[in-house]
């Protein structure tokens, strides 16, 4: 027990001891009622590290008294998965988890197939990624989605106030939990790394009592980051820094987080697809090939994988980062959306609406409508919003050389109409 970390010490075996997802663990909710039926579907957990995916499975399987077989994406393949499957198959009631399952390769999520659709094996899969775009659609559609919200505030506190409490190793010290601010930042919201590092602290300190303040926690876990975070820093700290610096124009900044990602084993695809919405957010219309790049990078790394894929990022990155920036679509949507919200569903006017029957024609839908190629230039000035809204501008384009040009086109044709 000595060797055990406190956060597996500490795992809940029941619902009822688990904290935070109260949406999932409270008595009225589907899952709750699932598992105390025995009726438990495939299913597949969705939240960000440390929230309780991985518990959760144990409890499943622990209150239906399943077999529990698990596998890791990252290390496993078709091979393993094929003999849980046939393990399975001469087993009652047997429970296979597989931890990051959208690390799994369409062959190997296909593998899981036939045996999760007849019942073989009740899969129970966790990522922190969106399933909708990381797992098979024919697999999904067999599989109950859960999203697990991230941990607040007072559920961490309390999941220090509860290893105090419980766990027979720390009730044998006098701890004064002062300060919890840095516990909390450094762990990042993950419950596993909080409990883990808390631990690492006490024994850090080496005192009785053992005060556990900011300044200590700062300094042990400087000393000893690697013993609670093998990638060596923040997970989501790392990718904001990332972010930050290729929007920043620093190109220098960004391979190098780019490369902490890669050495840290982060999922190829995570990366790339970052970049994708980045080339949107950040870049727009001021240079429309980043968004091209981006996405062909997207496609490029899932064929290739790494090593070489860092390669293909590492342009990709350089690329986006000596790019000329702007963020005015991404502002323009923002706009339009908290108008749709303030002003409801405004009518479409008459000129623009589609009219496939003679009762709409008679109504004069579509009736006004000008032909922008029936015109020189194709265009002609005409009214495109609401009444409501005409003449409001949402899109207002940035201060770059491409968007400078779009500012000239679109004034020529509109004539100040929007103050272009």
């Amino acid at each position: 027990m000595n060797n055990t970390p406190l956060a597996e010490r500490m795992r809940p075996t029941s619902l009822d001891e688990l904290i935070g997802q109260e949406h999932l663990s409270a008595p009225t909710s589907f899952l709750y009622k699932a598992i105390k039926s025995g009726n438990v579907p495939s299913l597949i957990l969705w939240g960000p590290p440390g929230v309780g995916k991985t518990t959760i499975a144990n409890i499943i399987a622990n209150e239906i008294k399943a077999r529990f077989y698990t596998l890791s994406a990252i290390s496993s393949g078709v091979k393993d998965i094929r003999e849980v499957i046939e393990k399975a198959r001469f087993q009652m009631g047997v429970v296979l988890f597989i931890d990051e399952i959208h690390r799994f390769n369409k062959s190997q999520q296909d593998a899981l197939l036939g045996a999760v659709e007849k019942g073989v094996i009740r899969l129970i899969g966790a990522t922190t990624e969106n399933p909708s775009f990381e797992v098979n659609a024919a697999l999904l559609s067999r599989c109950q989605v859960f999203t697990l919200n991230p941990l607040g505030k007072s559920e961490l506190e309390g999941m220090l106030v509860q290893a105090l409490e419980k766990d027979v190793l720390l009730k044998k010290k006098t701890v004064e939990l002062k300060e919890t601010e840095a516990l909390l930042r450094l762990s990042g919201g993950d419950g596993r790394k909080l409990l883990n590092l808390f631990e690492i602290v006490i024994e850090g300190i080496n005192e009785d009592p053992c005060v556990i303040t900011n300044e200590k926690v700062t300094t042990i876990a400087q000393q000893k980051v690697a013993l609670y975070d093998k990638s060596g820093e923040q997970h989501y700290d790392i990718i904001s820094a990332f972010i930050k610096s290729i929007r920043g124009s620093d190109p220098n900044a960004a391979v190098y987080w780019l490369a902490r990602m890669i050495e840290g084993g982060e999922d190829v695809k995570f990366i790339a697809r970052r970049l994708v919405i980045l080339a949107s957010e950040d870049i727009g219309n001021a240079n429309p090939n980043a968004l091209l790049l981006a996405t062909n990078c997207f496609d490029a790394v899932k064929i290739i994988g790494y090593p070489e894929a860092r390669i293909i990022l590492s342009q990709c990155v350089t690329y986006l980062a000596s790019s000329a920036k702007s963020n005015a679509s991404y502002m323009a949507i923002n706009k339009a959306q908290a108008l749709v919200r303030e002003k409801g569903d405004l009518s479409v006017p008459l000129h623009l609406r589609n009219a496939p029957t003679k009762l709409m024609k008679d109504l004069n839908y579509g009736k006004e409508y000008k032909y922008s190629h029936d015109y020189e230039g194709n265009f002609v000035a005409q009214e495109f919003l609401p009444d409501e809204i005409k003449n409001l501008k949402l899109y207002d384009p940035g201060n770059n050389a491409r968007e400078n040009e779009l500012r000239k086109y679109l004034n020529s044709k509109w004539k100040g109409k929007y103050g272009y």
